[in-house]
């Protein structure tokens, strides 16, 4: 038996989700006839109180999607440095949308309203134009650190003041209000759009939701199609992400708490420094040279465990729904192991 611990984007669909799938009615969702694909899209502008939805392959195509229609060439988003559409994208919004990066450093990607706002840019010829501003929730490179509610609306309070959109990036976002109690519409609420993936600690196999204003959607239709994202008998997948919706939210809990467990075994353990404050499902840690990611991956290996370098000398642990709490203790007993 092996361990993942290299993404919650590696989990299988469970036996329910896949009798659930296998139900699945199905039609061409290019034309939008395909009704569970309609169903998936309803549910989650329903969820955040969004007045429309639509469904993608990926989280990074919904990503881009919301940069191209938010912005016009030669515009700028503003973001942390840690965040996902500048770390992890390709530099997709220079090569799809023209335009340019503001990139801050907040406490481990998490942006404050007075960083967001010191950021605007004044409006000059020489200068690109402030339009979108891009916040994270969780923040992946920043150890699953989440928003609260209260940070979130006095950055929408600047966006609103200053004429910008605000654009969430909840790639993880059940993970944070699971934590923080708080309820999608008042998320939905504070943000023009949102992208949901379901395809991490929701468990579905495939695919990305992008919500926003009827408006907005229509035209992010628009670009999904010319991105190569227009699907066809897509309900398959979006049965998937129905019943992640509905099953896989509040058990997410599980997964923090085995992530605080590795992350208590890490901190008596002589080679782990610099353990990130875990607040969900996510554990990254630095080695103490001279062991190396290299080395210590190795030795994970042979003991039955995956996970991922994060950095020179740096890991990620990463739980989901195929990580139990046996498998959980398990790794804490290997972790002891090492040696040198």
């Amino acid at each position: 038996m092996v361990i993942n611990l290299i993404s919650d984007t590696v989990t299988r669909p469970t036996p329910g989700m896949l009798r659930a799938m296998w139900a699945a009615e199905v039609g061409d969702d290019v034309f939008r006839e395909d009704p569970t694909v309609n169903a998936l899209e309803e549910k989650c502008a329903a969820v955040f109180g969004h007045e429309a939805a639509l469904f993608c392959p990926s989280g990074t195509m919904t990503n881009q999607i919301a940069l191209k229609v938010h912005t016009r060439p030669l515009d700028e988003v503003i973001c942390d440095e840690m965040s996902h559409i500048y770390q992890y994208e390709v530099g997709g919004y220079a090569f799809h949308s023209g335009i340019a990066v503001n990139l801050l450093k907040g406490e481990n990607g998490i942006l404050d309203a007075k960083m967001v706002e010191a950021a605007v840019r004044p409006r000059f010829d020489w200068l690109p134009k402030s339009s979108l501003v891009v916040i994270e929730n969780t923040c992946n490179k920043g150890g699953g650190s989440i928003y609260t509610l209260e940070t979130i609306r006095s950055i929408r309070a600047v966006c609103r003041k200053h004429g910008l959109a605000l654009h969430l990036d909840g790639a993880r976002l059940f993970n944070a209000l699971v934590e923080t109690g708080d309820s999608p519409e008042s998320i939905g609420a504070e943000a023009d759009s949102i992208s949901l993936c379901l395809s991490k600690g929701l468990g579905a196999p495939v695919g990305s939701v992008l919500t926003g204003s009827r408006s907005f959607i229509a035209e992010a239709r628009r670009v999904r199609k010319v991105m190569g994202g227009g699907m066809r008998q897509a309900g398959y997948l979006a049965a998937a992400g129905i019943y992640a919706l509905d099953h896989h939210v509040e058990r997410l809990r599980d997964d923090h708490a085995h992530a605080r467990m590795l992350a208590s075994a890490l901190a008596g353990l002589p080679y782990a420094a610099n353990i990130r404050p875990v607040q969900t499902n996510i554990v990254i840690f630095d080695l103490l040279p001279p062991l190396t990611p290299a080395t210590f991956l190795e030795f994970l290996s042979k003991n039955g465990i995956k996970a991922s370098a994060f950095g020179p000398q740096t890991i990620r642990f990463v739980t989901h729904l195929d990580v139990s709490r046996e498998m959980a203790v398990q790794v804490t007993g290997v972790l002891q192991k090492w040696g040198g």
